[in-house]
């Protein structure tokens, strides 16, 4: 599938790298890009041979979230747009948290609005050193979306969120390494090489249980203790009964890293 404002690319390791690619607005989402990156997102999930995905963006940029100028097109002209609760950039949060692949935010600039909420979606944060991230709606006389206001508390806690999206302050990579923000932290110069690194370290890995690993771990903030118990249990079950599994018990007995094909 070709887009018009992303760029993705596959690789034979299983990494997928979906691109924003706008860099002349610093990515910033217009009606096309909000509604292509659920469709990337769907078709990577949807891929075997996809083990891990990248979200990055072209330029000197992350994300500068919403595309100001181009706000009105983006509500849509009929009735059905105009009331969907998920237009905008809605779908760009779904389509991550149902994707039930490792999902790598790698924070190449500016990441602010809905930028920020992108990457707080993601479930890793890799962030190059000159990078800032913000909430910044304040500044605008907007409040957040993109689920800044759900991700943002469970990740650094309430007080610290409530800071950073009042303020609309902009958080550099050292704090945003230090509050639990960021993953890891990388020089500029070595940011690009880092990222493929950590992506194929986690693209190495069993699918299956890595899928079942990112289901429990979403789903452990709403679910009781012994409804998580039993689901594990569940879960560890099915991983027993791969191929996989077989084969890492060989591996160490063999003495060498194993091959998974998510078996």
């Amino acid at each position: 599938m070709s887009y018009e404002h992303l760029l993705v690319t596959n690789s034979d390791d299983g990494v997928c790298v979906i691109t924003l690619n706008r860099p002349e607005r610093l990515n910033a989402v217009n009606p096309k890009l909000s509604d292509e990156l659920p469709l990337a997102m769907a078709q990577a999930a949807a891929d075997d041979l996809v083990r891990v995905v990248v979200i990055t963006g072209s330029g000197r940029g992350f994300c500068a979230g919403l595309d100001l100028g181009g706000a009105q097109s983006l509500s849509g002209d009929t009735r059905a747009t105009r009331i969907d609760p998920y237009r905008w950039v809605g779908r760009w949060v779904q389509s991550i948290k149902s994707c039930e692949k490792p999902v790598i935010a790698a924070i190449n600039g500016a990441a602010a609005g809905a930028g920020f909420g992108l990457a707080l979606a993601c479930d890793l944060r890799l962030v190059t050193s000159s990078a800032k991230c913000t909430a910044g709606y304040v500044r605008r006389g907007l409040s957040p979306d993109a689920g800044v206001s759900w991700f943002l508390p469970r990740l650094i806690g309430h007080a610290r969120a409530m800071d950073i999206v009042l303020t609309g302050r902009d958080v550099d990579a050292a704090e945003a390494e230090r509050i639990g923000l960021a993953t890891a932290v990388y020089a500029d110069d070595v940011f690009a090489e880092r990222v493929q690194t950590y992506a194929l370290r986690l693209a190495s890995g069993p699918p299956i249980a890595v899928a079942l690993t990112k289901r429990l771990m979403l789903a452990s903030s709403t679910t009781s203790l012994d409804a998580q118990l039993r689901d594990e249990l569940t879960h560890i079950k099915t991983c027993f009964a791969t191929k996989d599994v077989r084969e890492a018990m060989t591996a160490f007995q063999e003495k060498r890293l194993p091959v998974f094909r998510g078996e």
